[in-house]
């Protein structure tokens, strides 16, 4: 990445972290109700994908962890967050809550509950792509656990078969809800199970946005060019639970503690300061400046938006 994309995705990386936090806190406050899943300490997966590919042109999937992917793509962050307030103004006009979010208009299809649900789904993007020999590519990021799912196997297949222009991203953050991935899954190294299937892959760092890019933008030139699916295995680490409800009782604190001395967002800043690129008053004022957008805007905006009409609720009901 040139200098100054490193400095704006460190500014889009802080405003990330910030959002889930304040999201966190909105929970608390039960103004947020339903499910909710946070992103933080995955931040250089998402970034250092979507710096590779192009955001808003190429066609995005992912699972429930999805406020950030819809933002990246190009989501405006205040219909995000109303959305998540189950409001009218939200991105599915509230209907679909934190694990639903949706915004076709910049070609994120959305995060789905269902673990496994988005694999079928990106090959058949990737299929519809083909078919109308668009430059665009599927990208489907995916956690670790959804590869023990059977659909998994059996669109790798498919997207082999097809030579499918479809990226897989599997953020692996070590653990399956509550179970760590020794516990339930046979082969660790996740990039490793594709080889069946004759489909490339690697593996790597994916704390630090400059080997996450650098890896991506392989993955992207490889599926943008024809030759096919490629499948990209993130190392990361999610500093909050599962969900709202997880108390982190099966993790140890210094687990958590020596992952949080590889903070995504403080690797890029402290290189940047060691460039002489940036200073920490530079990123105090940063921080500060995005706590307030956050709360004078985003949140602003969420909590003063129109409840959904009780009159339309079988508007967008298909049968």
């Amino acid at each position: 990445m040139k200098l100054e994309d490193k400095k704006r995705v460190l500014r889009e990386m802080v405003l990330h972290r910030r959002f889930e936090e304040r999201c966190y806190q909105a929970y608390i406050e039960r103004k947020i109700g339903g499910f909710l899943h946070l992103y933080p300490g995955q931040e250089a997966c998402c970034n250092g994908v979507m710096e590779a590919a192009r955001p808003g042109h190429d066609y995005v999937i992912t699972g429930y962890r999805d406020h950030i992917h819809a933002i990246k793509c190009g989501s405006d962050p205040k219909a995000v967050m109303a959305e998540l307030y189950g409001k009218e103004t939200g991105c599915s006009k509230g209907r679909g809550g934190s694990m639903h979010i949706f915004d076709v208009a910049h070609r994120f299809m959305g995060g789905y509950a269902l673990v496994g649900g988005p694999f079928p789904l990106a090959a058949g993007i990737a299929k519809g792509i083909q078919l109308k020999g668009g430059d665009e590519i599927s990208i489907c990021f995916l956690g670790d656990a959804a590869n023990n799912q059977g659909v998994f196997h059996e669109t790798l297949n498919m997207a082999a078969l097809w030579k499918l222009p479809v990226l897989f991203v599997c953020e692996n953050n070590q653990y399956g809800i509550g179970t760590s991935i020794d516990r339930s899954t046979a082969v660790l190294d996740q990039y490793k199970r594709v080889c069946g299937y004759g489909i490339e892959s690697a593996q790597c760092d994916g704390q630090d946005i400059d080997v996450v890019y650098e890896h991506a933008r392989t993955a992207v030139d490889y599926v943008r060019s024809g030759k096919g699916p490629y499948f990209l295995e993130l190392m990361t680490y999610r500093y909050r639970g599962h969900s709202m409800s997880d108390s982190r009782g099966y993790r140890t604190r210094e687990e958590e503690e020596a992952w949080k001395q590889r903070d995504p967002i403080n690797i890029l800043r402290d290189r940047l300061i060691a460039a002489g690129e940036l200073s920490m008053d530079d990123f105090v004022a940063m921080e500060k400046e995005t706590d307030a957008y956050i709360e004078n805007e985003v949140i602003k905006f969420a909590e003063e938006s129109p409840e959904p009409n009780v009159a339309d609720l079988e508007k967008y009901v298909l049968a």
